[in-house]
């Protein structure tokens, strides 16, 4: 424990004062302690710093996070670590575990909890990925963990395993209350099997009551741990809304959320400290709390701040963590290297949202074979991806697609489709001059990942309109499209429920579902297939060509 002398007398009392009396009359001290909260978040199965999609390595990963996590408890060994979740997917090295549990193949325990069991982790938030690859996954890590994981908001409805709603633990005489929240959107982007036996109920309604137990039990410090973004214009309400409870739920000091990969080092909603480390191991957010204690022996919060650690290249890896991923960083390794395919030309993802892509339309040709669709609709999920002329292997084929969605064919109609790729234009901003020279023309609030582009028709996306007016010229076999057209439309699982401003598609008849990931059936269509297109059909494009131009400087800045 660390003390700090604290003077209870004013300063300007103190200056006024005779020397004489000052050195006679010695100032009440209050001694106080410096509790350390250590968080990660949206790991999403990065151990080692290592891309598997560009096969290089990279700054991030829980491996070089353990050694600033080592660095810090060095320094104040009254710490507490925790994880606010989406944990155990998101990597070839995690996928392809999930998929050998599924298939009674199992390697052993899952990595990222025998990683986080090595660095003490105190508590993990569940994050709506981890539901991703069903529950006999989630329960097999769930079991293998050596601490709680937390979901206050997700109920068993009698026939699963609750989940914990809090933790108190006493660090340096502290007593802390941990409370988790999970984003309750989950029904809407899993298929029902993912999920069953859980309901997922009001993640304020749910905080303003645990909150209340952990003040009922005395404890000095409140922390939420709450895998949802901060709400925002025109956002959906129900998915993120940790500013929400930062700003409704008396009681809380502070709250570590994630969910949205959107850094955010000290931000203060009221009283409430709010903090979201970098996703994938990219940094480790460290703050400090500062506690008096009182006469009556009970302490009171004086202070608390919070900086983000990067993790840099020159970070140093752990070897005890990158010795427990190294079997199953081999594992996949094996798997990423088989060749499958061809380039007939080099391929680049860069302005794959700004214009047309080839590998954009490599997903198209998939969805639209396997869900014997009209129309497809896909997002760009890999803007860096890169595929030299000539072999394509697996690293390259699942490096297309970086989640684990499975593909559904939606009956709809073109009224549906135009209201669709309307929300998707949302990822522009209107021109800001007659000649749309002027940026910025990106959105920083419509993330890449829900822009999706279609294949089956041609259309504009044209910049001068209004919000809601820029999709133009959209053309079906070469006729426009009617309202009423009857189409049947390739979405994955995560557009089908209506995510990502996608309501249109909410509640419509699934003709038909995959059961298998996109990803997977990316791998298998062009093992088939064995060549990948040339080149993009330019079924599509953003007008004017200025606006074009205008986009392509903004992207090349850093």
């Amino acid at each position: 424990m660390r003390f700090v002398i604290v003077a209870l007398l004013p300063l300007a009392a103190l200056a006024q004062a005779p020397a004489v009396q000052a050195s006679a009359a010695q100032p009440q001290i209050a001694p106080t302690v410096e509790i350390q909260v250590l968080a990660t978040t949206d790991l999403h199965g990065n151990i080692l710093p290592w891309d598997y999609y560009a096969a290089a390595p990279a700054a991030r990963g829980l491996a070089k996070v353990a050694t600033l996590i080592r660095a810090a408890r060095t320094a104040n060994p009254n710490t507490l670590l925790i994880d606010v979740g989406d944990t155990i997917q998101g990597t070839p090295l995690a996928g392809l575990h999930a998929t050998r549990v599924r298939e009674g193949q199992a390697l052993g325990a899952d990595p990222m909890m025998k990683a986080m069991n090595e660095l003490g982790y105190a508590a993990m938030t569940v994050g709506n990925h981890e539901f991703n690859f069903g529950l006999k996954v989630l329960n097999k890590a769930r079991d293998e963990a050596q601490f709680p994981w937390l979901s206050a908001n997700t109920q068993s409805t009698g026939v699963t395993r609750p989940f914990e709603s809090l933790i108190v633990r006493t660090v340096g005489g502290v007593k802390i209350g941990v409370f988790g929240i999970t984003t309750p959107n989950i029904p809407m982007w899993e298929k029902p099997e993912n999920y069953a036996g859980y309901r997922f109920d009001s993640p304020v309604e749910t905080a303003r009551r645990v909150v209340a137990e952990l003040r009922a039990q005395k404890v000095d410090l409140v922390i939420g741990a709450v895998h949802a973004g901060l709400s925002s214009p025109g956002g959906d309400p129900t998915e993120n809304m940790a500013d929400t409870i930062a700003r409704d739920v008396p009681g809380i000091d502070a709250i570590y959320y994630g969910h949205t990969h959107q850094v955010v080092t000290d931000m203060r909603v009221g009283n409430v400290m709010l903090v979201q480390a970098r996703n994938w191991g990219g940094s480790l957010a460290q703050s400090t709390f500062t506690f008096a204690k009182l006469p009556d022996g009970t302490w009171r919060l004086v202070g608390k701040k919070n900086k983000l650690v990067p993790v840099m290249e020159t970070t140093a890896l752990d070897p005890a963590i990158a010795k427990i991923a190294e079997p199953y960083h081999q594992a996949a390794e094996r798997w990423l290297a088989t060749r499958i395919a061809t380039a007939p030309e080099a391929l680049d993802a860069a302005h794959g949202h700004i214009e047309d892509s080839a590998l954009v339309d490599a997903i198209h040709q998939v969805q639209l074979h396997y869900a014997k669709a009209d129309v497809s609709l896909t997002a760009l999920f890999n803007p860096r991806l890169k595929i030299a002329a000539g072999p394509v292997t697996v690293r390259d084929a699942a490096g297309l697609y970086l989640y684990e969605n499975e593909l559904y064919a939606i009956d709809g109609n073109g009224a549906m489709l135009k209201a669709a790729l309307e929300n998707a234009a949302r990822f522009f901003q209107t021109c800001k001059d007659a000649g749309c020279t002027t940026g910025p023309l990106l959105n920083g609030r419509f993330p890449g990942y829900n822009f999706d582009m279609a294949q089956g028709v041609e259309y504009e996306i044209d910049l001068r309109a209004p919000e809601g007016q820029r999709i133009k010229n959209l053309r079906y076999k070469g006729a426009p499209l009617a309202d009423t057209q009857k189409l049947r439309i390739a979405v994955n699982d995560y557009r089908a429920g209506g995510s990502g401003g996608y309501t249109m598609f909410k509640g419509a008849p699934v003709a038909w579902r995959s059961h298998r990931e996109v990803r997977d059936l990316i791998i298998e269509y062009y093992t088939e297939h064995k060549m990948l297109p040339a080149k993009p059909d330019q079924n599509w494009r953003i007008v004017p060509e200025a606006a074009r131009q205008t986009l392509e400087q903004e992207l090349r800045r850093p």
